[in-house]
């Protein structure tokens, strides 16, 4: 029993430590208009202004133009000179668990996944905690919003957009309840432990798919019904069938896709979008006939197959935009949390395989937005739209002159310290010491 207590108190404890070092403050509101003059402003839907005149007020952008082209009064705004800076739109993460997971070993900090096969009615954005030590370290990259989802069963739950500053969920939240999310059944699986670990044909595929869609149909009579008794499984999937909600379906093989778009048929589903997608290239005709977008699996991989080209990865976001799917890339899979921060790099993969600069930004600016159903507000800097963005000294798509000055959510100056900053200035204070 003293060996229990033990355990419990020094996880307890770790976890205490962990928190000492609290998230930054969330800033304030924007008390006056402010303009950012002279940078090169990548807008987020194709178009750069290389010499911008940005200004936001009330956390609106309320002018993006050509500075050269146009004469404004700045009398009474806060001037940012930024020559030779860019400018851009906060970045959008997709299918992320970011906030729902502090510390892996702690269980007490990991609420992604509930017990159960079918929960739609599973919010994530109740468990998002808004001052997870990982969301703030997403920030200094220029991560400003997320698409908080969870995990596990064949259908996880519901989703929601949250941006990165905040006090609590209330206040991240963007937009609540966008989606509902499904783990479509594998088609195929490989077995590393047995003598010959090669792929199988998953020989409950059809009988996983019947389930899911006699669940559907049951929805459907429940929805149609009296509803006396109340069915909270079945009220959730109400906005799949109204077109209110989107479906995100997260599958990669060419098969599970091709039975997928057989589903959404015959279901009457109206917002469908593809998580991971590996396989989406090869049935693309079929994507855009269907209007069907795609949230693809992070690229730095290695090829799943072994006749594959050794950076078909790299390409697949190139190969699809060409093709006329609306694009994103998202972060999901082994250490996704810390790798999240790393969404921009994986941007700019895309670029040095074949995307131009501009249609790699608009994967997780403007094409992001679209898909999470917020790009009224957000993904791109236009006139009328949120001024979620920030200052980079460099390309923001390189993580070698990638570094933020200045970073703004709905107006609000945030703050750029993590833990990471900090670690950073008190060991280059060590070693200057030193000297």
């Amino acid at each position: 029993m003293k060996k229990v207590f033990n355990i419990v108190f020094y996880n307890f404890f770790a976890l205490l430590s962990f928190y000492a070092f609290g998230q930054q403050t969330p800033a304030q509101e924007q008390t006056k208009p402010i303009a950012i003059i002279g940078a090169t402003a990548h807008i987020g839907n194709g178009e750069v202004i290389n010499n911008s005149l940005i200004i936001f007020e009330k956390g609106k952008l309320s002018l993006v133009a050509d500075a050269t082209t146009i004469k404004v009064d700045l009398t009474g705004k806060q001037v940012i000179e930024a020559n030779g800076k860019h400018v851009y739109p906060g970045f959008i993460l997709p299918n992320s668990t970011l906030g729902l997971v502090e510390i892996d070993a702690v269980r007490a900090s990991d609420d992604d996944n509930e017990i159960g096969d079918f929960n739609p009615h599973i919010r994530s954005l109740i468990a998002y905690n808004a001052e997870s030590k990982v969301v703030e370290s997403m920030r200094p990259n220029g991560v400003l919003i997320g698409q908080i989802s969870p995990r596990g069963g064949r259908i996880s739950g519901t989703s929601s957009v949250v941006q990165f500053d905040a006090w609590n969920w209330e206040d991240a939240a963007i937009k609540v309840d966008d989606g509902i999310h499904l783990n479509w059944p594998n088609t195929f699986s490989r077995n590393w432990r047995s003598a010959s670990p090669g792929i199988q044909p998953n020989e409950g595929y059809n009988k996983n798919i019947q389930e899911l869609q006699h669940f559907f149909n049951q929805a459907k009579a429940y929805l149609n019904g009296d509803k006396k008794i109340k069915n909270l499984p079945y009220e959730a999937l109400s906005g799949i069938f109204d077109g209110s909600k989107t479906l995100f379906v997260h599958v990669n093989d060419e098969k599970g896709i091709l039975d997928l778009i057989q589903f959404k048929t015959e279901n009457k589903l109206e917002k469908l979008v593809i998580v991971g997608g590996y396989e989406a290239y090869k049935v693309s005709s079929l994507l855009k006939q269907h209007n069907i977008a795609v949230v693809l699996k992070r690229i730095h991989l290695r090829p799943e197959q072994d006749d594959e080209d050794t950076n078909l990865p790299y390409k697949l976001a190139k190969r699809l935009v060409d093709d006329g799917i609306l694009v994103s890339l998202e972060a999901s899979g082994d250490n996704e949390r810390m790798n999240s921060r790393n969404l921009p790099f994986y941007a700019g993969t895309t670029a040095a395989y074949g995307l131009s600069k501009e249609q790699a930004l608009q994967l997780i600016t403007l094409n992001a937005a679209k898909i999470l159903g917020i790009d009224a507000d957000y993904g791109s800097l236009e006139t009328g739209k949120s001024a979620t963005l920030f200052i980079s000294e460099g390309d923001a798509l390189d993580m070698r002159t990638n570094k933020l000055l200045q970073a703004f959510i709905d107006g609000r100056e945030i703050s750029l310290e993590s833990h990471q900053t900090e670690l950073w200035k008190r060991y280059s204070q060590k070693y200057k010491d030193q000297e």
